[in-house]
Formats: C-alpha cells, sequence, structure tokens
C-alpha cells in the first residue's frame, strides 16, 4: 500500500488532518486507527460516557497508568485516553473550551512565532460551527458543532449563583472576550440534522461525510508499531491489523497523531529519541532527539463531592438508574434533553488572588459522585466539584516499558514536583469549598464524602491522597527550535525528513482550560500550512 500521506493515529487532529489533507481530490492520504470506528451508542450517547471513562472494562479506552507517584502517596494515577476514530473526544465530556487567550502569546514568546492569539483564532473559527452563529470570536460553517447545553439541571445554575457569591462573577461564554467567571460549559454537540443532540466528536464532525472519498483510505483496528525509514528520511510506517503485520508507505510524508502518550512512544519505538532511553530497549538509534518525551504537563485535579438531599441529580440507585433511563428513552426523540448532559455541567475560572492578570484556577461542577475516575460506585444521589491548576510548574516524561507497540508506555507526570503547584492547588480547593458551602446549593446539600476537620494538614492529606488528572496531557515532542524541542513550527520532526507529529504533545506549555479544541485547531492550522506552504 503506498499512499501520499500516512497518519498514525485517528484521534481529534488524526481526524482533521485526514479530512482536510483529503480536500485536495490529487493527493491519497491513509488514516491508520487502533481503535474501532468510535460510531457505536456509547459514544454517540453523550451520557453513557459513564461507562467508558473507568476502563473497567477498557470500552473505547487505553485506560493507562502512570508510573507511582511520589508526592500522592506513591499511587499510579490512572490516565484514560480514547481508543476509536476521534480519539479522547470520543470519550470525554465534550467541553468546547480554548483556554485564555494570553496562553497563544505565551507560545509565541517562547519562540513560537505564528502561534500568538490572533494567528490561531482563524483556525478556532474555520472549526467551528457554534449554534448561535459566527461573531469576531466564533465561527458558524465549521464541522465542529458547538452548543449551549439543551437542558442543564437546576444544581448547576445553583453553583453560578454559588460562585457569585464568592465574588465570582457569572460568564455565559468562556471562549468570549473574558475567560473569567462562571458559568455553564459549552459542548461538542451536533444541535442540527439527524444526530442533533449527539456527540460531536472529531471523528463525527470531520470524517462521517467524507467516508467515501476515493483518495481516503481509513482503517481501525491497524497498530501502528514503528515508523520506517531509509536513513534519515521516513518512508512509512508497520503495523499490524489483527494478526497480520503490514506496512503502508509514504511518498511524502508520516505524520503522527497519537497524542501525547502515543506520538512520543510510536517516535522512541522507531529511533528517535533520547539515546539512553533507546539503548535501554534495545533500540537502534535513527536520530538523537533528547526532548522526545520530556516536557509532560497535565492538569492534576482534586475532588469534592457530596450526598445530594434532592433527588434531580445522578444517583447509580434504583431511582436514579429509572431516571436516566427515562431520559434515555426520550433522548433520540428529544434530539437532547438530560441524556445529552455532559455531566460535568457548570465550571468557574477564577484567580487565586485579584492581583494576577489571568485565572489559575478552573472548576468542574458535576450533576453526579465522581471518586477515582467513576471507578469507585456510590449509590446515592450526589454532585461534584473538580479544582484543577491552570499551569503547572512539576514537568514529568514518557518512555517506554518495553519494545513492544503493545506494550503500554511509561507515564511519569511527577504531579507535585514543583512545591508551586500544591501551594495553589490548596487555595483552590479552599475557594471550592466556599463555594460548595454557599445559600444556593444548601436544597441540595447533604453529608460530604472524605470530610476533614477543615486544618491545612487534612487538606493537604487528601489532596495527596485522591487527587488525580483530569486528562489534559500535553507537551511530550514540544516544538520550538532550542536543543530539547522535537519538532519545528509546523510540527516537522528535527534531523530527520518527511515525519511530521501533529496533536497536543506539540504544546510547548499548557494552556487555561480543556485541551480538546486547541488540539482541533492546532491540526486545522497545520493541515493548512501543509496544503498552502508559504
Amino acid at each position: 500500500m503506498e499512499f501520499d500521506y500516512v497518519i498514525a493515529g485517528g484521534g481529534s487532529a488524526g481526524c482533521v488532518l485526514a479530512a482536510r489533507l483529503s480536500e485536495d481530490p490529487d493527493v491519497s492520504v491513509c488514516l491508520l486507527e487502533a481503535g474501532g470506528k468510535g460510531e457505536d451508542l456509547l459514544i454517540r450517547a453523550p451520557a453513557l460516557v459513564a461507562a467508558m471513562i473507568s476502563g473497567r472494562p477498557k470500552i473505547n479506552n487505553w485506560a493507562f497508568h502512570t508510573e507511582p507517584q511520589p508526592e500522592l502517596n506513591g499511587r499510579r494515577g490512572f490516565q484514560p485516553r480514547g481508543k476509536a476514530l476521534g480519539g479522547s473526544s470520543a470519550i470525554n465530556a465534550m467541553l468546547y473550551v480554548r483556554g485564555h487567550q494570553s496562553d497563544y502569546d505565551d507560545w509565541a514568546n517562547l519562540g513560537c512565532e505564528g502561534w500568538d492569539w490572533k494567528s490561531v483564532l482563524p483556525y478556532f473559527r474555520k472549526s467551528e460551527g457554534h449554534v448561535h452563529g459566527a461573531d469576531d470570536l466564533h465561527g458558524a460553517d465549521g464541522p465542529l458543532q458547538v452548543r449551549d447545553q439543551s437542558a442543564p439541571r437546576a444544581i448547576s445554575k445553583a453553583f453560578v449563583d454559588a460562585a457569585g457569591e464568592m465574588q465570582i462573577r457569572a460568564n455565559d461564554d468562556f471562549n468570549g472576550a473574558e475567560q473569567e467567571g462562571a458559568g455553564l460549559y459549552q459542548v461538542t454537540q451536533f444541535h442540527k440534522g439527524k444526530r442533533e443532540g449527539q456527540r460531536c466528536s472529531a471523528s463525527a464532525a470531520y470524517l462521517r461525510n467524507v467516508g467515501g472519498r476515493s483518495n481516503l483510505s481509513i482503517m481501525t483496528r491497524a497498530h501502528v508499531r514503528r515508523v520506517t525509514f531509509d536513513g534519515t528520511r521516513a518512508t512509512g510506517v508497520e503495523f499490524r491489523q489483527g494478526r497480520k503485520l503490514q506496512q503502508a508507505k509514504a511518498r511524502r510524508e508520516v505524520i503522527l497523531s497519537g497524542g501525547a502518550f502515543g506520538s512520543p512512544q510510536m517516535l522512541l519505538l522507531s529511533g528517535i529519541g533520547p539515546r539512553d532511553e533507546l539503548a535501554a530497549q534495545g533500540i537502534t538509534v535513527v536520530h538523537e532527539l533528547p526532548g522526545v518525551g520530556q516536557n509532560l504537563q497535565d492538569h492534576l485535579d482534586y475532588v469534592i463531592s457530596y450526598h445530594s438531599r434532592r433527588k434531580d441529580v445522578v444517583g447509580l440507585n434504583p431511582r436514579g438508574l429509572w431516571d436516566l433511563g427515562k431520559a434515555g428513552l426520550n433522548w433520540k426523540r428529544q434530539k437532547g434533553g438530560e441524556f445529552s448532559t455532559p455531566f460535568a455541567e457548570g465550571g468557574a475560572f477564577f484567580k487565586s488572588d485579584p492581583s494576577i492578570a489571568r485565572p489559575d484556577l478552573q472548576l468542574h461542577f458535576v450533576v453526579g459522585i465522581v471518586d477515582d475516575h467513576m471507578r469507585r460506585i456510590h449509590l446515592k444521589h450526589g454532585y461534584s466539584c473538580h479544582v484543577c491548576v491552570l499551569r503547572p510548574h512539576s514537568r514529568g516524561h514518557v518512555g517506554l516499558n518495553s519494545p513492544r507497540a503493545e506494550d503500554a508506555p511509561r507515564i511519569d507526570p511527577k504531579f507535585l514536583s514543583d512545591p508551586r503547584d500544591l501551594d495553589l492547588l490548596k487555595k483552590g480547593a479552599r475557594m471550592m469549598e466556599g463555594i460548595l458551602e454557599a445559600a444556593p446549593l444548601a436544597p441540595w446539600r447533604g453529608k460530604r464524602l472524605y470530610a476533614q476537620d477543615g486544618s491545612d494538614a487534612a487538606l493537604e492529606a487528601d489532596i495527596r491522597a485522591r487527587a488525580d488528572t483530569i486528562y489534559h496531557p500535553v507537551g511530550t515532542c514540544r516544538m520550538g527550535a532550542d536543543d530539547m524541542a522535537v519538532t519545528d513550527l509546523q510540527g516537522r520532526v528535527h534531523g530527520v525528513t518527511a515525519l511530521r507529529v501533529v496533536d497536543a504533545s506539540l504544546m510547548p506549555t499548557l494552556v487555561g482550560g480543556n485541551t480538546n479544541a486547541p488540539t482541533i485547531m492546532m491540526a486545522e492550522k497545520i493541515a493548512d500550512q501543509m496544503r498552502n506552504p508559504a
């Protein structure tokens, strides 16, 4: 098999690239995805994400684990990642968040010219099909449909009121002129057509209507093992589909879109990375590139949960399951309703100190009890709130556990290795407690899970005992021009030719928010540069 472009990984970035590059009828594109087609009911029905996120069993989910984290009592963290066309956009909460505008100016100031806010905004707008139409900040005609939630629960609106009592103003668009404030998240969900009310994953947005293109070949259950080379030129990839080992050759380029864990793993397996990492696994060096797998950043998340006195939230008991079942039966007819919930219905971006320039903390307010990524089940009705530090100082890395592509990568986020992150997370937790104890939430507020004595020592102990990722790993194939950069500003891997990385691993620093919309933007921008080189 031979194509112009071979894309390894059908996640959010891979779907964008496959769709955009194949718009040129004279170019042939092959997209390889290790998971399935991403069209099953668990993905299409938003509320059924609860059945996938825990990884028990592994449904559309790589369900990775980290190395033991010394600052988290030696616990191994859990890292769910989407394994299907659409990648993590197939199993996430569908929240459409771009981050703070200044995050992209930070990238430019770090040497990533052309990645400032003014330069990336057109690609956010190009990707977006916003329910309220186009304006200076939003797009109306893009494939990624974005809508307001169709049936947010009363408690989520009460959360916004409770935040107001803590001097956090209301904000109905976190992607508007100002990010700061509390409000209801907008979601990547179809708001028109036959699929209204369904999840709009990157695959549903970008590939559903182009799969019939004669110049686009999409292969699922195809696990890429390594990139093949002629000297230092990438010539294709070797992949396994079922029991059959195959090769897909690339006349122009190989593009890795495996995400912050998969892309560095594929580079390492192919002989590109730190020499000692490759030697430890007996892998022949094609090109020594010390930054591969370094610079891992992620949002560490701390959760507080309560039992609810009211039953208009989610509960995994007979009453709660009956209500969910009814909502599920009505979902398709209503084209939305409570079954289209992202669960994390409310949120906030706020400052730990009024003197700082931008929010440094984020909240996700969830209409059910979330404990250990849904792996610890509570039957009672309840609700939760999450807080995370938006721009952590801690840095980790990704490496190999073995030279086999079938084995999970070695993931070490080094959470809280920089003490500044713990100090800020504790501040955020105290502010979150104030919101959760405010009067507007009193009608729902029952027993608090993992209740403490109110001391600083107890809070720190609880963070170390329970905090974990909220699913935003980035940075492991950082773009730039310094010695530790892995790619240039268009994702082209330094030191080799015809090989590119396009996904969240390119981000030099973590944005102040969720990472799916920025990843899609990055793929749009690089696809445009590939099709229209300067």
